[in-house]
Order: structure tokens, then C-alpha cells, then sequence
């Protein structure tokens, strides 16, 4: 928002003003993450400041065969699979709750995203106690399912968002023309709403990515992933490696929020085209 030129001093001083608590919190908010990447770069063996001096033995040490390589071949299995079911799933329940109207939708709508809302030590336990009846305990098919529970909301929420600009008779002229409902979802809706499931993929894969608690739970030795690795390692021996390892992990958050950011403008783009 650009200061106005016939704004008032008051209205100038305000707006100075404004700026300048907007950049203070800011600043408070991400000065954390900024004191993580130094540390990363330290030569020795204890987050300490100052630095005793700039090496990059961390990088090499996680980048080497090992658990910190074992456990991110586990992540880069766990999480795009997971991501792929949860945007499946959840993009044709969003479709499914917007094209119908049904008794009890609400309800269903807030079973769908009640993993984004019970606190995830509870879904944890629920999951460990389920997956232990049905053999998923300590296995990739298990740590995949329930990271795909996890997933699933994100979906929802920003392609049920995506299908609210929606003409649904879209649908109703495909069908007319002797298309079957696969080709019309195909060729008339999911091009309309891919900035929404892949909003939501982006949401479902960092969630994934980043997931401890249910992991814990769920997963075995041989499933150890990444954030596991991480709270491993800052229980027992607190490391720069661990500061090295969370700096690409902000490295790659930061890329899903410039895409994310890209698909919301190109999503704008197109609804305001005529």
C-alpha cells in the first residue's frame, strides 16, 4: 500500500509508523531461523556463538553415507507418496462435497479436516492403536497412509477454495455433448483447478516432510525419517550437522512458498480472465 500524496503529517506519521511495527514483528518472527544458518557453516563441534570458525564439514557429514542420508531417502520415499494420496483423495472429496448436496455435509467437510485440528499427539495415538490391529505398525505402507491423513485437509481446503469460482454446468455442456463424467473431470475441471491441488500437495508434502509425532508412533528404525533423525540427534548430541540439515530444510520451504505464491497469482490470473 503506497502513502497517498495529499496524505496529512499525522497520516504520514502513522503510516511510517505502521511500516515500521510490521518490520519489528517481522523481524522477531524470523530472527530464529536467520541464527540457525551461520551455525551450520561453524568449525566446531557445538552450536556456540561467536563462531570459532567457517567450515563446511557439517554439509559434508550429512551429505555422507549414513543416518542422516538414510534417514532423507526415507523422507524423499514417505513424502511424495503420501502427497500423491492426499491430493488424489482429497481432490475428489472436494470435488464430491461441492458437486453434491447432501445431509450431514458439514459434518462430513469437518471429519475430512479434523487432522488440522486435533491436536496431533492424539491422532498419533489413535493411528498407532488402529494400524497395530490391522499389521501397518512399522512399515513403509503405514508411515505413508498416515502421512496421507495429514495431507488429505490441505487438499480439501484449497481446492474445495479453487471450485467456489466453479460453473458446474461446465460439467452439465460436456456431458450434453456425449462426454462420460471421467473425460468432463478430465478435460473441463481438473485443468480449472490444478492451482488448487497443487497449492494443497505443497501444503501436504511439507507437512510430510516435517512430521515427527506420528512418525515416532508409526515408524520403525528402518523407517527413521528425516525430522526423526533431527530430534534424535538434539536429544542426544546436539551437533552443528542438525543446524546444517535445518538450513536446506529452510532452503526448500522457502522455494514451496515462492511456488505457492506463483500458483495463487496465476490462479487470479485466470479467474480474472475473461
Amino acid at each position: 500500500m503506497a502513502l497517498p500524496p495529499y496524505a496529512s503529517p499525522v497520516e504520514k506519521l502513522w503510516f511510517w509508523i505502521f511500516r515500521g511495527s510490521c518490520g519489528l514483528i517481522l523481524l522477531f518472527l524470523i530472527a530464529p531461523v536467520f541464527v540457525i544458518i551461520p551455525l551450520s557453516f561453524s568449525s566446531g563441534s557445538f552450536l556456540t556463538y561467536p563462531l570459532p570458525g567457517f567450515s563446511l564439514r557439517w554439509y559434508e557429514e550429512i551429505f555422507s553415507a549414513g543416518p542422516w542420508m538414510e534417514s532423507l531417502k526415507n523422507s524423499l520415499i514417505v513424502a511424495p507418496l503420501a502427497t500423491l494420496l492426499a491430493m488424489t483423495f482429497g481432490t475428489l472429496a472436494a470435488v464430491g462435497l461441492n458437486r453434491a448436496d447432501f445431509p450431514g455435509k458439514g459434518l462430513i467437510l469437518a471429519l475430512l479436516i479434523s487432522p488440522m485440528v486435533v491436536p496431533l499427539v492424539i491422532v498419533a495415538v489413535g493411528m498407532y492403536f488402529f494400524f497395530a490391529q490391522v499389521g501397518l505398525l512399522n512399515s513403509y505402507t503405514g508411515l505413508v497412509l498416515a502421512h496421507t491423513v495429514l495431507g488429505v485437509p490441505f487438499v480439501v481446503i484449497t481446492v474445495n477454495a479453487t471450485l467456489q469460482g466453479f460453473d458446474f454446468n461446465q460439467m452439465r455442456a460436456g456431458a450434453s455433448l456425449g462426454a462420460s463424467p471421467i473425460r468432463v473431470f478430465f478435460t473441463v475441471v481438473l485443468p480449472q483447478i490444478v492451482p488448487g491441488m497443487v497449492s494443497g500437495g505443497l501444503f501436504a508434502f511439507a507437512t510430510s516432510f516435517d512430521e515427527v509425532v506420528v512418525a515416532l508412533f508409526i515408524a520403525s528404525p528402518t523407517e527413521r525419517t528425516l525430522p526423526i533423525q533431527m530430534f534424535s540427534g538434539i536429544r542426544e548430541n546436539i551437533s552443528p550437522a542438525i543446524a546444517a540439515m535445518a538450513t536446506i530444510l529452510i532452503l526448500l520451504s522457502t522455494l514451496l512458498l515462492i511456488t505457492m505464491e506463483f500458483l495463487r497469482r496465476r490462479s487470479e490470473r485466470l479467474k480474472a480472465a475473461p
